[in-house]
This record gives structure tokens, sequence and C-alpha cells, in this order.
């Protein structure tokens, strides 16, 4: 336990969870959207510096437009918001063609944790400001009769909202689709973006730091930080406890 959790002792944590609101790319699936991103910087900038620490902080989590200026901005790139919108439709065609070349996966221990939570008889909803988390997520097949799209109980994905993440708005959506009060839920998310999101919307927050980036998630309000969702406790989140699996 670092010196962040001590002072968040799991009985700290909200007793009252009892809902789980998941991000998409980079939390359930690994896909090509950083991929996409880069390669679509073709024309626009240096690819080389468009690394995933830049995509972590700058680009993921927000939606396509957002993200594109983002990334521009800080790239120096000159012209940015005029640049911006043919960058962002450059960077979808990319990544159409990557997800239909089937450069979609999911991560074993989403699946899990996915699947231990419906256990608990909890609802869970999904929300992702991309247009395409639908699409891949009917490509992961579950069992022969479910994809991944089909287990959650509300589904904001792609979702013509009037701000983005960080703002909440799409966290607080969820929330009353599933229906269960903000406070009630905690968001499992990867980019900081989110995070400062979930904590907008007074929401607990997983952040799950894939790409050595732990320090980013902590620095924007998580409530618990892990390198892979195995490492929750879901004994002590039956209980309404938010905390870390103990050796």
């Amino acid at each position: 336990m670092n010196s962040r959790e001590s002072l968040m002792s799991g009985s700290d944590i909200a007793q009252t969870l009892s809902a789980v609101i998941f991000d998409v790319d980079g939390v359930l699936l690994a896909s090509p959207h950083e991929r996409a991103w880069r390669e679509a910087l073709d024309g626009f900038g240096d690819e080389a510096r468009f690394t995933t620490a830049m995509y972590q902080s700058q680009v993921a989590g927000k939606p396509r437009l957002s993200g594109a200026l983002a990334a521009l901005l800080a790239l120096g790139v000159p012209n940015a918001e005029q640049r911006a919108p043919a960058y962002a439709e450059h960077k979808q065609k990319r990544l159409e063609r990557l997800i239909d070349a089937g450069a979609v996966a999911a991560f074993p221990d989403a699946i899990r944790f996915v699947k231990a939570v419906r256990t608990l008889g909890w609802p869970i909803a999904v929300a992702s400001s991309s247009k395409n988390a639908n699409g891949m997520m009917k490509r992961i097949r579950l069992d022969a009769g479910h994809s991944l799209f089909d287990v959650f109980r509300a589904n904001v994905c792609g979702r013509d909202l009037r701000q983005g993440k960080p703002n909440p708005e799409i966290f607080l959506l969820a929330a009353a689709e599933l229906p269960e009060a903000p406070e009630n839920c905690f968001v499992v998310e990867d980019a900081p973006a989110g995070i400062e999101a979930a904590c907008a919307g007074g929401m607990a927050s997983v952040g799950v730091a894939r790409h050595a980036d732990a320090d980013l998630l902590w620095a924007a309000g998580a409530t618990l930080v892990v390198t892979s969702l195995d490492e929750v406790a879901i004994d002590q989140l039956s209980k309404g406890r938010l905390c870390r699996q103990q050796p």
C-alpha cells in the first residue's frame, strides 16, 4: 500500500458502492486507437513524437475532435484549430481499417472483473466517447450466444453530448440510465481525463495503469490505481468497499 492508499483505507471509501461504469478503450479492450492517431499524423506532424505517454495524457478519453486538437497543440502543429477536423477524419478512416483487419482484443483481466461484478449482482454500464466502441465490443465473444456488448445494463457509448471528458456528463448519464445515484457508482478508467470526469461527477474511480502511468492517474484523483483489475479485492467490493487485494 503506498502513501496515498494509506490515507484512504477500504473502510474509509464510500460504503454504498453498488454499481460500476466502465470505459472501453484501454480498460476493456486493447484497441488500435493510439496506433490510428499516430499513423494519421502523416502530413500533419511528427509521428515519432506521438508517444504513449502523450496519448494517455492529451488524447485518451476525449471526443474525437477534442482529441485531435489536443494532439496537434501538444505537437506544436501550426493552425491546429483549422487542421484538427481533417486530422480527426483521417484518424477515423485509419481506425476503421485497423478494426476491419481485426486489431481489437479484450484484456483478460477486464473480462474476469466484469464477470466477477456481475456475479455480485451489481448493475454495470459502459461509457465511452468513441463512436466505434459498440462495434468493437460486438467483436468480443464471451460465449456462443453473447458478446461483450450484450452484458451491460446501460450503454452510453458514442452519444453526442455537449461536453466530453473531463466533464462528467457521460458518467452522470450512465448512472441515470442504470439507474443508480452517482455516489453509489465507481468508474473504471485508464485516462486522466476520465478519472477527472469521475471525480467531477462525485464518483469513486479505479485507474488502470497499463502504461506505467500510475502517477498521472493518482494526480487526476483516482480512488485506487492498479496495473490489472485482478488486483481489486472482490470480497471487499461485495461489502461496498473499493480497495486492493491483499497478498
